[in-house]
This record gives C-alpha cells, sequence and structure tokens, in this order.
C-alpha cells in the first residue's frame, strides 16, 4: 500500500498544481516525501513539482532547497534529462535571488547536457534562461546608477550584450523548431535589450516582430507591451508624433484589459509626449486623465507626478493661476510622502508663480 499512497497523494498535487492552487498541491507532495517511496524516479519528480510549486508561491527558499535535492538524486540515479532539467530550475531560483553567477553556472549546465543529449527545446528553453539571466544581472547593476538607456558603465554595457547574445542563439534555434510563441519572447526581450544599450533602432526592429506575433496569437497583453517598448523607442529618436500614436494604442489595449494601472502609464506616457510636442492642452487632457485614475487607485505617487505636470504645462499656456494650484497640490502630496525633492520643486515653483501673479 506505501507505493500506492505515495503515488496518489503526489498525483493529487499534481492535479492540484494544474488546476492553480499551488498551496494545497505543494501539501499533498509534502505529504507524498513524508509517506516514502522506492521508487527514486518518482521521488525525483515529486521533487521538481514542489520546487516548482514553492516557486509558484514566491517562497524561493524552499524552491532552491526542493531543487538541490532533485539535482542530488537525479545525479544519483543517472538520469542526464533530469539533471539538466533540476539544473535549469535551480538556476531560475538563484536568478530571482538575485544570485545571478551561481546561476549562469546552473543555466550552462541544463545547456550542456541538453546538447550532449541531443535534446533541442531542452537548449532553446536553456539558451533563453541564459540570456535572462544576464539580463537580470545588467538590470540590476544598473538600477544601482540611474541614468538614461545608452549611457551604460563598461560591465552594464557587456552584461546586456551578453543577455542579446543568448537571445539571438534562442531565437535561431526556436525559428528552426518552428516554435511561434516562443520567438515572441525571444523578439520582445531583445528589444528590451538593445533598448538598455540605446541601440533604439535595432530595439524597434525586434519589437515590431514581437508586435506581430502577439497580434497572431491574439495576446492582447503582449501587444499592449510591444506598443509601448515602440513608444518609448522613439521618444529617443526624437520621433515624438510617432511615439504618441503607438501611446494611444496601448491606452486602448489597457483599457480593454481592465488594467488602470497600465492605463495610468500610458495617460502619463501621452502628457509627457505633448509636452514635447508643444501642444500642451493635449498634455493638460492627459494628465488629467492620469490623475483621475491615480486617485482611483490611491496612488498618490502618481498623483504627485500628475500634479507637478499639469503645473508645468499651465505655466507653458501662460495660466499661472491654475498652475498654482496644481503647484500647491504638488507640495501637500511631496510633504505627506516624504518626498523631499518633490517638495523643494514645488516650493522653488509656487515661489516663482507668486512673483509673476504679483501675490
Amino acid at each position: 500500500r506505501m507505493e500506492a499512497s505515495c503515488l496518489e497523494l503526489a498525483l493529487e498535487g499534481e492535479r492540484l498544481c494544474k488546476a492553480g492552487d499551488f498551496k494545497a498541491g505543494a501539501a499533498f507532495f509534502e505529504a507524498a516525501v513524508q509517506v516514502g517511496t522506492e521508487d527514486l524516479k518518482t521521488l525525483s519528480a515529486i521533487y521538481s513539482q514542489l520546487g516548482n510549486a514553492y516557486f509558484y508561491l514566491k517562497e524561493y527558499s524552499k524552491a532552491l532547497e526542493y531543487h538541490k535535492h532533485d539535482l542530488t538524486l537525479a545525479r544519483t540515479i543517472g538520469d542526464r534529462i533530469g539533471e539538466a532539467k533540476a539544473s535549469g530550475n535551480l538556476g531560475n531560483t538563484l536568478k530571482i535571488l538575485g544570485q545571478f553567477d551561481e546561476a549562469v553556472v546552473c543555466c550552462q549546465r541544463h545547456l550542456d547536457i541538453s546538447q550532449e543529449q541531443g535534446d533541442k527545446v531542452g537548449e532553446a528553453r536553456a539558451l533563453y534562461n541564459i540570456g535572462n539571466v544576464y539580463h537580470a544581472k545588467g538590470k540590476h547593476l544598473s538600477w544601482n546608477m540611474a541614468q538614461d538607456p545608452g549611457y551604460l558603465p563598461q560591465e552594464v554595457k557587456e552584461t546586456l550584450q551578453k543577455a542579446s547574445e543568448f537571445y539571438e542563439r534562442n531565437l535561431s534555434l526556436v525559428k528552426e523548431l518552428g516554435d511561434r510563441a516562443a520567438q515572441g519572447r525571444a523578439y520582445g526581450n531583445l528589444g528590451n535589450t538593445q533598448y538598455l544599450l540605446g541601440n533604439f533602432s535595432e530595439a524597434i526592429a525586434f519589437h515590431k516582430e514581437r508586435l506581430a506575433i502577439a497580434k497572431e496569437f491574439g495576446d492582447k497583453a503582449a501587444e499592449r507591451r510591444a506598443y509601448s517598448n515602440l513608444g518609448n523607442a522613439h521618444i529617443f529618436l526624437g520621433r515624438f508624433d510617432i511615439s504618441a500614436e503607438y501611446y494611444k494604442k496601448t491606452l486602448q489595449l489597457s483599457r480593454q484589459l481592465r488594467d488602470q494601472a497600465v492605463e495610468a502609464q500610458a495617460c502619463y506616457s501621452l502628457g509627457n509626449t505633448y509636452t514635447l510636442l508643444q501642444d500642451y492642452e493635449r498634455a493638460i487632457e492627459y494628465h488629467l486623465k492620469h490623475l483621475v485614475i491615480a486617485q482611483e487607485l490611491g496612488d498618490r505617487v502618481g498623483e504627485g507626478r500628475a500634479c507637478w505636470s499639469l503645473g508645468n504645462a499651465y505655466v507653458s499656456l501662460g495660466s499661472h493661476e491654475q498652475a498654482l494650484h496644481f503647484a500647491r497640490k504638488h507640495l501637500e502630496i511631496s510633504q505627506e510622502i516624504g518626498d523631499r525633492t518633490g517638495e523643494l520643486t514645488a516650493q522653488v515653483n509656487m515661489a516663482q508663480l507668486r512673483s509673476a501673479l504679483g501675490l
């Protein structure tokens, strides 16, 4: 009976995870481990699924523990494909934990074994995962230094170039395999890495490919991201009119998807783009829309940004009283959320507006 009950518990765990209830699924897998089994292949599968369940539950240290168990077991029984898979899972978990160099080692092992076993699908997945690790590392390194895309320290540049190389290798392999969905993901990530490297024309070419595949699959969320990324890249090429068109498509889709946070972001981007086009009336229209959504979402930081942008737009139109109203609101919000820079900016703006109004 022991065998059956371990397997029964594991199958129930699998069913629950497939239904999206990872918490209950993990409990059944844990119970299966407690009951135990002589069949090491089954145990390896249970460890793997436990690792994945904890990964989805964002309990990464537990995920790490079970993926390590799985790796050890796969090696013990000489299951090379299992070892490759466990290494890949470990790599992804280490990436999330910010342990990038260890993550690369694990993902590289996944790649080496997949190639040795002639497993093309595994190879493609490993190439993509290594690209993701370098991409995450590059973003992590550049977050510590706030600057525009393209102006990057050497280490960040090299890391992002590596990410790009692995995505390129992944892309050519998934083309060979005829996997369109995977091609879409590769194009999107290539667009993002090229954007961070400041290669905006290349980024645009990749995001256009991403957009075409998203439309093919009717993947509205991916389509929306592609429009947004295309808008951002055109800003840096000084093509503000084209950016505005892409942001409008982003806005349309965010409403279809009922994603208010993205809708707010699109309105904010449109407001800024019309400011760059010196069409201040339209800038105001979009910044007011952004303000309303920020208030609905209780997003005080967004609300402060909207007030600051509205103040500037009204100044450009010469409506100093309106500008002063929003500068005051910007000051209030900045004080409330403890934004010292915002507070000082608002005080300077108010002083200038008061003197312009002769107050």
